[in-house]
């Protein structure tokens, strides 16, 4: 890290470098992209994965956060840092061209702060619709006074896209259009169940071929973010629970592990080892949902039944625990809420050897049928490199070769105790993701078994004050969630509440990547293709 100081010192003298946890590098706008591709082809370990992309708004300038990573060695992180102070019509270049994960946050950025990114092919607003008067996250937002009256009249999508492009130096506006004009274009979504959620694909198709596909989100939009903002940081952790409800126990492990970082509280070693153990448990639970909706997906109702069937065990543990089935609502800033409960432990080693005969059972029965096989095999195709492009971390990236599990590279609670194997594969297809899922399960088994009988005696949480200040500072954290990296990032200015928070959704890198992997793909495998992924909207519709 040194040599790489030295040489961005030296080779762009007007960047401030911060020393902290990770490198932070403030840089001008005009310096930004010359820096973003220094560090993209930089040996040995390209900064080639771009985890965050952050708007911010510091009451004076309008900007963006960027922590880059290498996919060679995850571990290693910059934080890159440039603004505007241009509020009425701010622009900052795009890092698409490096990072195609950076087209839908750089749209999300200009829904909520109006920062418009320079030749970014397509700049239509994400998660809010164009009519949206206002940036919601912007300091100087008025809800009262900036009206967005509900309206239920139905509107026609218009396929324009604006866009400004830089061409010989001077900015060029311009509107392009997002289908031809004689495509034939159909709308999977938003009221549609294999959609995952209120997910709207309007899909272009040549005969039975899918030619283009235009992601809309943000149907169910919450305002999460933005509504932390008036929070104190115990009351924000409800609200991890319902981002992927699938996996709420790890959302909310993630932001309490924030908040104890940046405040220095110690968490007690007995609530480490209940985390880590409910943890590999709400995995389980994430990917028999996974498994269940694919199957599903293809046409296998039966399967689907026995997925729930294993489930039910692991939320009766749940219940039993906390109270919660699906909002797990355990962890808490120094712990856990609850003790485990007095059968907790033989509970938990009965439920394991169960869950392996079963996993054989879904080998049997499904893993191997000759249709199921046909609708998965060589569908669906991501390359390891698009992979990283795009940001899809988690069974998925991994099925594609890429080794992203941030329990093995940046290991938290008690994951540097334990054995266990990530659980990688090249083929990139629907069915490696499907595999990796199965066998993921297995591995959270062995994690499990090795911790059961191993938990310490002591306190289950730390001692907290009832209002907690962080420094002022920013912070970042990570978990492996079901579906990839959860993050959290917060920005604290002193105060009991945050002066930013932002969640980082692996779904959105999920569904960011469709368009690619379903194109000239049949019609009747893009459902299947998206049972694969395994993305959950309410995680995007933050």
């Amino acid at each position: 890290m040194n040599t790489l100081k030295a040489l961005i010192n030296n080779q762009f003298p007007a960047t401030e470098l911060v020393e902290g946890e990770n490198l932070s590098i403030e840089v001008a706008p005009g310096e930004l992209r010359e820096l973003v591709g220094f560090l993209y082809n930089y040996a040995p370990h390209p900064f080639d994965y771009l985890v965050y992309l952050i708007g911010t708004d510091d009451g004076e300038n309008l900007g963006v956060t960027y922590l880059l990573s290498s996919s060679v060695q995850p571990s290693i992180q910059i934080i890159l840092k440039t603004s505007t102070p241009d509020r009425v019509n701010p622009l900052l270049y795009s890092v698409t061209d490096f990072y195609e994960t950076a087209h839908f946050n750089e749209r999300e950025v200009f829904a909520m702060y109006g920062i418009r990114f320079i030749n970014n092919p397509d700049m239509r607003r994400f998660l809010l619709n164009d009519s949206w008067n206002g940036f919601p996250l912007r300091k100087d937002y008025n809800p009262d006074e900036t009206l967005n009256p509900l309206s239920v009249e139905s509107k026609d999508v218009v396929d324009l896209a604006p866009r400004i492009m830089e061409v010989d130096g001077t900015f060029v506006e311009e509107t392009v259009r997002v289908f031809e004009e004689d495509d034939y274009i159909i709308n999977i979504g938003p009221q549609h169940p294999s959609t995952h959620g209120v997910m709207h694909f309007r899909t272009a198709l040549d005969g039975e071929i899918v030619k283009k596909i235009d992601v809309h989100s943000g149907y169910i939009h919450r305002g999460i973010e933005k509504l932390c903002e008036g929070m104190t940081y115990p009351h924000t952790l409800h609200f991890t629970d319902r981002l992927d409800y699938i996996s709420a126990g790890m959302n909310r492990h993630a932001l309490c592990m924030c908040v104890e970082k940046a405040a220095g509280i110690e968490v007690p070693e007995r609530a480490q080892y209940i985390r880590t153990i409910m943890d590999e448990l709400n995995r389980i639970s994430s990917h028999l949902v996974a498994w269940a909706a694919q199957t599903n997906d293809l046409g296998a109702t039966t399967a689907f039944i026995y997925g729930m069937r294993e489930r039910e065990i692991v939320l009766d543990i749940f219940d039993k625990t906390c109270g919660g089935r699906l909002i797990i609502n355990n962890n808490v800033i120094g712990g856990v809420m609850f003790d485990i409960y007095p059968q907790f432990q033989a509970d938990v080693k009965a439920f394991i050897p169960y869950m392996r005969e079963k996993l054989k059972e879904y080998d049997r029965f499904f893993s191997h049928n000759v249709i199921a096989l046909g609708r998965m095999k060589n569908i669906g195709l991501l390359s390891k490199k698009d992979a990283i492009s795009y940001a899809v971390t988690g069974p998925a990236g991994r099925a594609s070769g890429w080794s992203c599990d941030v329990r093995k590279h940046q290991p938290y609670a008690v994951y540097n105790k334990v054995d266990f194997q990530e659980v990688l594969r090249s083929e990139g297809d629907s069915y490696a993701r499907y595999l990796n899922r199965l066998d993921e399960i297995e591995q959270s088994l062995y994690i499990i078994e090795q911790l059961i009988d191993n938990i310490p005696s002591g306190d289950f949480c730390a001692k907290t004050k009832a209002i907690i200040k962080l420094p002022e500072g920013e912070y970042f954290q990570h978990v492996e969630a079901g579906k990839g990296l959860f993050g959290v990032y917060i920005q604290s200015k002193g105060d009991k509440t945050p002066h930013r928070l932002k969640f980082r959704s692996p779904s959105m890198a999920l569904v960011s990547v469709m368009p690619l992997i379903c194109k000239g793909e049949k019609i009747s495998d893009f459902i299947g293709i998206g049972g694969s992924m395994d993305y959950v909207i309410p995680d995007i519709d933050r």
